[in-house]
């Protein structure tokens, strides 16, 4: 943390102080734009309520870091200029999609063109590290913003799909947020450190209102968001020199959205329906189905997501008997997911 210290304190707090007041105003601007989730089969909810939340989870991050990024010895004006256009595309297009419910095809094209617009301003992928053949740099050269694009939208969604239960995107981001921290801060690298701080605050500024019994949800106007920051985030922080063990502490640290998005798609694929078809067929969908309460179940994610976190900053140090035992419980949690897919399906067949 070092000299640093200071400033990733204050932003955490300004944002965690700016989600947590705007959160309320959030939820106004949701009842008058008509933002209002009415239950449906596979949601939690029993009542309607405003899914705007993520008014204020922008809000939080994006003020806080036009205040204190300044502050850094070093700052890239046009990387700053890529996240501020970026991160605004992918709030608007969420602001949108939470009062019209926008179709699939067109939500992934402009999710596509706001990764593209980050990676045109100098936060993309620009080599790639070969392992075991002396470590050389090999710059991936027009592969570079394609790849960028794919990660930061396979992020963006995965984020997006696990916002299924009250105060778990919110928590599992900001878990997310603090441990790509830590790792930016052992890389040496205050930029990444600062922007998952800051994002850190800004989902806890919101969880209070978000946690179980919600009166607010985040929507997609913030799920999008996180999930896209967050790609942005671990690009800026991790991902520069992509190795293979970049790439593995980087799926490790967001870990619980990627692997819960692989295991819907793989399903889906299986069942023959398409692969953007909502379901409830989540982890968290599965937990409350086979007796957990909604907290419980949050909690519980919680903790899985904590651990996949601990378990990339140990890799990241090198720690490979933390590393063994991460991989066993990876294990168990797959044959969990299978074991309670297999019985959640008899049930139904029954």
């Amino acid at each position: 943390m070092g000299d640093y210290a200071i400033l990733y304190v204050i932003a955490f707090v300004l944002a965690f102080l700016i989600a947590f007041f705007a959160t309320p105003l959030a939820k106004k601007i949701a009842f008058k734009v008509g933002a209002i989730a009415k239950p449906r089969k596979r949601d939690m909810h029993t009542k309607p309520i405003p899914r705007m939340g993520g008014i204020a989870i922008f809000a939080g991050f994006m003020i806080t870091f036009l205040v204190v990024v300044w502050y850094l010895p070093i700052v890239n004006l046009k990387q700053v200029i890529g996240i501020c256009l970026g991160c605004s595309t992918i709030f608007l297009l969420g602001f949108f999609d939470d009062i019209y419910e926008l179709p699939a095809k067109p939500k992934f094209l402009i999710q596509i063109l706001a990764a593209t617009i980050v990676a045109l301003f100098d936060i993309r992928i620009d080599f790639i590290t070969i392992p075991f053949i002396g470590d050389s740099e090999q710059y991936i050269h027009f592969l570079s913003i394609p790849a960028t694009v794919i990660w930061i939208v396979a992020v963006t969604n995965a984020v997006n799909l696990i916002d299924g239960l009250d105060g778990l995107a919110a928590g599992v981001s900001s878990i997310a947020s603090l441990c790509l921290m830590v790792l930016s801060i052992y890389a040496g690298y205050p930029p990444g450190a600062l922007l998952t701080i800051t994002l850190a605050g800004a989902c806890m500024g919101f969880l209070p209102y978000n946690f179980n019994p919600a009166s607010i949800f985040m929507g997609d106007t913030g799920s999008t968001f996180l999930g896209f920051t967050l790609g942005i985030t671990s690009v800026m922080g991790l991902l520069k020199g992509y190795t293979v063990a970049t790439i593995f502490i980087a799926v490790l640290v967001l870990g619980l959205p990627i692997f819960d998005t692989a295991f819907a798609i793989l399903r889906r694929f299986l069942a023959g329906k398409p692969i953007m078809s909502p379901d409830r067929g989540h982890l968290h969908h599965r937990l409350v189905d086979h007796g957990y309460t909604q907290k419980q179940a949050v909690v519980t994610l919680y903790g899985i997501s904590g651990i996949l976190g601990l378990s990339a900053i140990a890799f990241f140090n090198k720690d490979l008997k933390f590393a063994v035992l991460v991989f066993i419980m990876m294990g168990c949690l797959l044959y969990f997911t299978v074991k309670t897919m297999s019985t959640h399906d008899k049930d139904n067949e029954s």
